[in-house]
């Protein structure tokens, strides 16, 4: 079975997000059809947008010879949508706009490779063969070329026949605006034809403001501004005699006044050519929106009375950041067309660089998979282009606002390949949601300027602030802009001590949290951890090099004693011998009766005289997650190596369920029946379990799965970790879950994007930009190993094979110092050249160093010969 071919039941499920970062999207269904339209400043699972579809028909002679929708088959159930509360819904049959009774292509295969999708239709009536691909540009690094609003197709028919045969491609789109005013017109832009949907019954500063149009440039054009308007079933009815007629569209309009919001108006755009026997020719369409204006729907601001419920009726609003770089739809869709084939080029050329990645195939399926989530609705991109992201997707609603700092944590896609997005989230946190004594909030308010959420902070989103910090400073080296946020930077790690911290995290000073610590299971820990002092040992360590960095080095050696002596403690007193663990006394309520009414309220439980919601003995799967952290970071050690990797054993041990079967949980339901998965915590037989355990504790949460699969991986345990990579990969097979829509709370789930690190572990790639300094030490049972890298100046494969060694960079540029490569130590080199121009170096034990920086350009590559 191909991870990334999808045919009959396996096709049921799939919606393949087509959209720019922060623009919204479409969902390609795997039979072809165009489902959950989510352009519109929200998400909309589930939606159809009426009759939007692809269509081809073949003619000769003066003669129709096939006309049939571009989908497959319509997957069960056939009783009708649910939730649909009028007539068509439940009891009613399939939604006549799903084209099912139409004529349809009988065989089709999906084949996924994001950002890449194609669907290969064939039937036994139809005299051809059809290839529609359809992508939206993913350019690591270009973030405005990747943040195009619209959807790019490309139909490639094929003449199998011995006759020639003129085919059309068509294309149909219903205008979503729900008014009176519907308003659709053609327009020719040079070799680009187009036709716009907008309505005149809105404002241009309403959130509902907008427009959208379907455009080609192919040679040949016939097109209906309109469908026929009528009653019942006639616009369908009429539409298929028109489309079936061997003949090209001619044109319907209407006054768009005359549209009484009753039905729906609906046009067509068609393509025509002709082929001889053999012959291959393709169609190229943009489906491009313009929604200008977003405003905070899901909580918005008050007018500042004291009523709670009060929501203002003109909502703020804020232009989407691409909107400041295309008017409107038909703008956006003439530059996808005219710059069309570098877009796809550079599209296509990161989309081949990662796919050769020497990654076992679950591995790469993860990755690329899961990077799909920053074309999704759970992103947005404000005015000024900087990057703000929801938790994931509920059905009509961002889940979970405000760049949450603790899920976000985990997400390692966007800071290498769009590291300056990345970036921009620190800029924003350290702005909006910094208190002057250092607190944080974790979840950004929108619009920007509203007071910070008043809410405790966050141990592990603190924390891990720093350390994204650290990692984006390393990767950018840029010194100029750690130096910008160090201030606030620095006082976050100092509010563990600081007087006017509640939740008296490390009061004492001893680089240990004993306090009151919220995290990412949205409860309270009490009392030592490793899991959430991993986090601050990790940022006081941060912390020092970055104060040492930029002179401070009073700061850097405060910080560094803390941290070896938290380190110590930890290490100590925390492992206790199979697993890192919690102090706690679960049946003293003056832990509690410490801090304020709520946590006594929230966390005593009177019948079992028990405090809630805590690890204690527990197994959790977090446990050494700052290690992890480090790892990718180029921390070094924050925890003991040996204690780490029995850490690691025992969570695969005690926490991977290789059944789900006859395991209790009460929570969510990520995994069930025989599928397997990683469980959040577990009390190991000889432990005592928590009457109310630790929140989520019986849950299979893919980015927490992720993340301790990889920390397996680098720490040498690859069956074990590549074990659990596959158990998730195999839920979402196609069938039962969508393959591009790893859920936890809610769909696009941005903490999956954990998964990157999978590429980064596999590799062993490191960097230190601030050295000009990156190198690789792969993971692979074999000479030959290739893999994609990617950093803040530009992006390339790094391949080993039998005698030789090639960093090739395929976008952007590459200035280095040095290169190490621990797997080269012991052997020698009998050249080294940037194309046919040798190199000097030193070498000692694997790391080549260059007497001046070498900068490698788009197409150099640096070759090593070995002896």
């Amino acid at each position: 079975m191909s991870r990334f071919r999808y045919e009959g039941a396996r096709t049921k499920g799939i919606s393949f997000p087509l959209g720019g970062i922060g623009t919204g999207s479409l969902g390609l269904a795997g039979n072809g059809r165009l489902i959950d339209w989510e352009m519109f400043n929200r998400p909309s699972k589930q939606s159809e947008n009426g009759f939007s579809f692809f269509a081809v028909k073949a003619e000769a002679d003066g003669e129709l010879l096939d006309a049939r929708v571009l989908n497959g088959d319509l997957h069960p159930s056939y009783i009708g949508n649910i939730q649909t509360r009028k007539h068509g819904g439940y009891g009613f049959g399939p939604n006549r706009a799903t084209m099912a009774g139409v004529p349809h292509f009988q065989h089709t295969r999906f084949t996924g490779e994001f950002p890449f999708a194609r669907l290969h239709a064939v039937d036994d009536c139809f005299p051809g063969e059809v290839e529609l691909t359809a992508f939206n540009p993913f350019i690591p690094l270009n973030d405005k070329d990747s943040s195009i609003p619209g959807a790019f197709f490309d139909i490639e028919l094929s003449n199998t026949t011995e006759r020639t045969i003129t085919y059309t491609v068509n294309l149909s789109l219903t205008n979503p605006m729900q008014d009176n005013k519907r308003y659709h017109r053609y327009k020719q832009n040079g070799k680009i034809q187009l036709i716009k949907l907008s309505s005149h019954g809105h404002d241009f500063g309403a959130p509902e403001y907008g427009d959208l149009c379907i455009a080609t440039d192919a040679d040949d054009v016939s097109y209906q501004e309109y469908w026929y308007r009528g009653s019942w079933f006639d616009n369908l009815e009429i539409f298929w005699k028109d489309f079936t007629t061997a003949a090209k569209f001619a044109n319907r309009m209407y006054d768009s006044a005359a549209t009484k919001g009753k039905g729906e108006d609906v046009c067509s755009l068609a393509a025509h050519f002709e082929l001889k026997p053999g012959e291959k020719q393709n169609a190229r369409f943009v489906i491009a929106w313009s929604f200008p204006n977003c405003h905070n729907y899901w909580n918005p601001q008050s007018c500042g009375c004291s009523d709670d419920s009060c929501k203002p009726e003109n909502p703020a609003t804020w232009k989407n950041y691409y909107a400041t770089l295309f008017s409107d739809s038909t703008e956006s869709a003439a530059y996808a067309l005219g710059n069309w084939e570098r877009l796809y080029g550079d599209t296509k050329l990161f989309k081949d660089a990662l796919f050769s990645s020497s990654l076992p195939p679950a591995a790469l399926d993860a990755v690329s998979a899961n990077i799909s989530i920053l074309k999704s609705p759970t992103c947005l991109r404000l005015p000024d282009g900087s990057f703000y992201g929801f938790e994931g997707c509920i059905c009509n609603e961002g889940c979970c606002e405000g760049s949450c700092t603790h899920v976000w944590n985990y997400a390692y896609a966007l800071p290498f390949l769009f590291p300056k997005l990345e970036r921009s989230m620190r800029d924003l946190d350290y702005k909006y949601n910094f208190r002057e004594d250092g607190k944080m909030a974790f979840r950004l308010q929108l619009p920007l300027g509203r007071s910070a959420s008043g809410f405790r902070a966050c141990a592990d989103g603190q924390f891990g602030g720093v350390i994204k910090t650290y990692r984006d400073w390393k990767l950018s080296g840029d010194t100029e802009w750690l130096r910008s946020i160090w201030p606030a930077v620095k006082k976050s790690i100092e509010f563990a001590w600081a007087e006017t911290n509640e939740d008296r995290w490390d009061a004492d000073r001893d680089g240990v949290l004993e306090g009151r610590q919220h995290h990412t299971l949205d409860m309270e820990l009490f009392g030592p951890n490793a899991w959430l002092n991993g986090f601050y040992l990790a940022a006081l360590k941060a912390g020092a090099e970055m104060a040492g960095h930029l002179g401070e080095a009073g700061t850097a050696k405060t910080y560094m004693s803390l941290f070896a002596k938290g380190k110590k403690w930890t290490d100590e007193h925390l492992f206790g011998g199979e697993y890192y663990g919690q102090i706690v006394d679960l049946k003293d309520r003056s832990v509690l009766e410490a801090y304020d009414e709520s946590a006594v309220r929230d966390y005593w439980n009177e019948e079992a005289k028990e405090i809630k919601y805590q690890v204690a003995d527990g197994c959790v799967i977090d446990q050494v997650l700052a290690q992890w952290h480090a790892n990718l970071c180029g921390l070094g050690e924050i925890f003991d190596p040996e204690q780490t990797r029995k850490s690691l054993a025992s969570i695969y041990r005690h926490n991977f369920k290789k059944s789900m079967r006859n395991v209790f949980n009460p929570c969510r339901l990520y995994s069930l029946n025989d599928e397997a998965g990683l469980m959040i915590c577990t009390w190991p037989e000889g432990t005592a379990k928590p009457t109310v355990p630790l929140t989520y504790a019986q849950e299979t949460m893919n980015g927490f799965e992720y993340q301790a699969a990889i920390h397996m991986i680098q720490e040498g345990l690859v069956a074990e970790g590549m074990e659990i990579v596959e158990a998730i990969r195999d839920r979402y097979d196609g069938e039962r879950r969508n393959p591009w829509n790893e859920f936890e709370c809610g769909s696009n789930y941005a903490r999956s994007m954990a998964s990157y690190a999978l590429l980064l572990a596999f590799s062993g790639f490191e960097y230190d930009m601030t050295a000009n300094r990156i190198g690789f030490h792969p993971i692979s049972d074999g000479d030959s190993f290739r893999s994609f890298w990617s950093l803040d100046s530009g992006w390339g494969t790094f391949e080993r094979r039998e005698g030789r060694i090639e960093l090739n960079v395929l976008y952007g540029a590459l200035e280095i110092g040095s290169l190490n490569l621990p797997f080269m130590k012991g052997q020698h080199t009998s050249g080294i050249s940037i194309g046919s121009e040798p190199l000097a170096c030193n070498q000692h034990d694997g790391l080549l160093t260059f007497p001046a920086n070498v900068r490698l350009h788009a197409g150099h590559s640096l070759l090593i010969t070995l002896e």
